[in-house]
């Protein structure tokens, strides 16, 4: 008979998948870029969850330790198929297209080229402390890194995509789309990102 520790664990991990779906699809696609390869690698990581559910301490950040299970299964995937990986230049192709009379819309799609800009370390962390709910400190353990080092690309991403938007406004001259509504606009794009990410909406 199973002990109490395995069965809460158990219990608290097939509990808490579902309403982790969206977020872990939203970091997966944030990884590798990819809509069906970010299924792919969501399904594995709760497939490998349920296999290690005892191993989870019940009454802790679920969400962070699924994360870094995501995570390590990304990582190990790269390495095992190296130099067949995406170019960045080839990104845009998984990215749709946007009617430019759609100002919001527009807007959007200037956004997300911007975040395909960043750093593989950039997005990941942005993702995780942004739309993810992790702490810094929890990012930081699921990163493998000190916590100033997440801080650091947390700040420098959000100001290399400021200046992107700034940049993608300036050259279109759209003086006539008004700003996100309500808090910090690249906080809400992230978040509108993350919710794009989760809900397969997009179209290649």
């Amino acid at each position: 008979m199973p002990a109490p520790h395995a069965r809460n664990a158990a219990g608290e991990v097939r509990d808490s998948i579902v309403g982790c779906v969206p977020h872990l699809r939203a970091f997966a696609r944030s990884l590798c870029g990819n809509r069906d390869k970010a299924d792919d690698l969501v399904q594995e990581a709760i497939a490998r969850a349920l296999a290690a559910e005892r191993s989870y301490t019940p009454g802790t950040n679920f969400k962070a330790w699924i994360f870094t299970i995501l995570r390590n299964l990304y990582f190990n995937d790269i390495r095992k198929h190296r130099g067949r990986l995406v170019s960045c230049e080839k990104l845009g192709e998984y990215e749709p297209s946007c009617p430019p009379s759609h100002h919001a819309s527009l807007e959007f799609c200037e956004f997300r080229r911007a975040f395909w800009t960043l750093s593989d370390g950039q997005r990941e962390v942005l993702m995780l402390v942004g739309p993810g709910g992790l702490s810094y400190e929890e990012a930081a353990r699921t990163c493998g890194c000190a916590v100033g080092t997440i801080k650091s690309r947390v700040c420098r991403a959000r100001q290399e995509l400021k200046v992107a938007m700034d940049d993608a406004e300036a050259i279109g001259h759209r003086t006539d789309v008004p700003a996100v509504a309500g808090g910090d606009p690249i906080d809400l794009l992230v978040m509108r990102f993350a919710g794009q990410g989760a809900s397969g909406d997009e179209r290649r």
